[in-house]
């Protein structure tokens, strides 16, 4: 029995657990300190190592074990978690580029992507240039001496487009450039960045990782050790931590991610099929179908989809009549996000996100994991409204 005080033995207690225990769900490990066993421990460790552990914001056994993983996955060396899919975007650009430097990102990239170039350009005296997603090999043209880093997004999450990754990569190698990949769209199931040449692949783990839509977190992967390190210099400057709550609500989504990202591709080909035979829809936009533009890069590049698509109404449609149309459904969440249970809709003005967009009123579908009969019906009562 220990002598100390009722107060000491709140904080200090004797117990110790019995050994032996085991699980299939990895351990939750929260820690904001970290102990060492001895000065002479503490003084040999370093944060950039991770053999060992040292601050909480620079991971437990939580977090290294989700990073692990997603490495496995997408096929890379090195993982770094950040606290949304934005940020691992944000660590990137701040790791990678300084006062003088320019950045290309394609005219399709995730739009808070496109703000934050507009950030670097304003702020930060970086120049940001976008250029068109189909242009391939033709890249190279508009690679300058100061250029250090090129963005791919396959495919652009609103209008679709799949880009000629390879080529893309090709021409920014030679040129000494580096390629970071927003790889979010597969999850890196249907597509392995590495493979086809890039240097960095983000992920927005909000998405199919997570599968819950009830998280926010992202990953930058990579393969070559001393680029990981710039990056990690960052992420540690940035002090860009997680919850090792939401790691392990990861951890428990990736067990059958890849079948419920099977799924969302079965259902979501299934809706596009069946807008793709109504007047009303000018062309669908999913990579799968042969008037996507890029259909034959995914074909290539591509094992599969997931259950992400728009949809271009005829232009006798105006904004009024298609917003009347989304919120007659009642199976569609109006939201943004995708890869969680619920479908989602969502209509854009695409006019204010492209610089040049001929056509009618995009709207972009989530296909959950509902019965695809019960979303085909709530869709077809809905397009009364029109």
């Amino acid at each position: 029995m220990s002598a100390k005080s009722i107060q000491t033995t709140l904080v200090h207690s004797d117990y110790v657990a019995p050994a032996g225990f085991d699980a299939f769900p990895p351990a939750t490990h929260r820690a904001s300190t970290v102990l060492f066993a001895n000065t002479a421990t503490m003084r040999a460790s370093q944060w950039k190592d991770k053999t060992a552990y040292t601050y909480g914001l620079h991971g437990t056994p939580t977090t290294f074990t989700l990073e692990g993983k997603l490495a496995e996955i997408e096929g890379g060396n090195h993982c770094l978690l950040t606290p949304s899919g934005l940020a691992a975007i944000a660590m990137v650009d701040f790791a990678l580029l300084k006062s003088g430097d320019d950045v290309l990102l394609p005219e399709n990239v995730y739009n808070p992507n496109r703000e934050l170039g507009r950030w670097l350009s304003a702020d930060f005296g970086v120049t940001a240039r976008y250029y068109d997603p189909m242009i391939g090999a033709g890249i190279a043209a508009l690679i300058q001496p100061n250029t250090k880093l090129l963005w791919a997004e396959a495919p652009g999450s609103v209008s679709m487009e799949v880009p000629d990754l390879p080529a893309l990569c090709h021409a920014a190698h030679e040129r000494g450039v580096l390629v970071a990949l927003d790889n979010t769209w597969s999850a890196g199931l249907a597509l392995r960045g590495f493979d086809l040449g890039a240097d960095i692949v983000m992920h927005a783990l909000t998405k199919y990782q997570s599968g819950g839509a009830d998280l926010l977190m992202g990953a930058v992967i990579t393969r070559d050790r001393a680029l990981n390190d710039r990056l990690a210099l960052a992420h540690m400057r940035l002090g860009l931590g997680v919850s090792p709550d939401d790691a392990y609500l990861v951890q428990r989504g990736l067990p059958t991610m890849k079948m419920r990202f099977e799924r969302h591709d079965a259902s979501a080909r299934e809706l596009a099929a069946w807008f793709k035979a109504r007047p009303e829809i000018a062309k669908v936009l999913h990579p799968a179908f042969e008037d996507c533009p890029g259909h034959a890069f995914w074909q290539r590049d591509f094992t599969g989809a997931g259950g992400l698509f728009s949809v271009v109404f005829d232009a006798r449609f105006d904004e009024a009549q298609v917003d009347c149309m989304v919120d007659a459904l009642t199976l569609f969440g109006i939201g943004y996000s995708w890869g969680g249970p619920n479908s989602l809709v969502m209509p854009y003005r695409i006019n204010s996100l492209r610089d040049q967009w001929e056509g009618g009123v995009l709207v972009r579908f989530n296909v959950g994991l509902e019965d695809p009969a019960d979303l085909i019906a709530d869709l077809a009562r809905a397009f009364n409204a029109l």
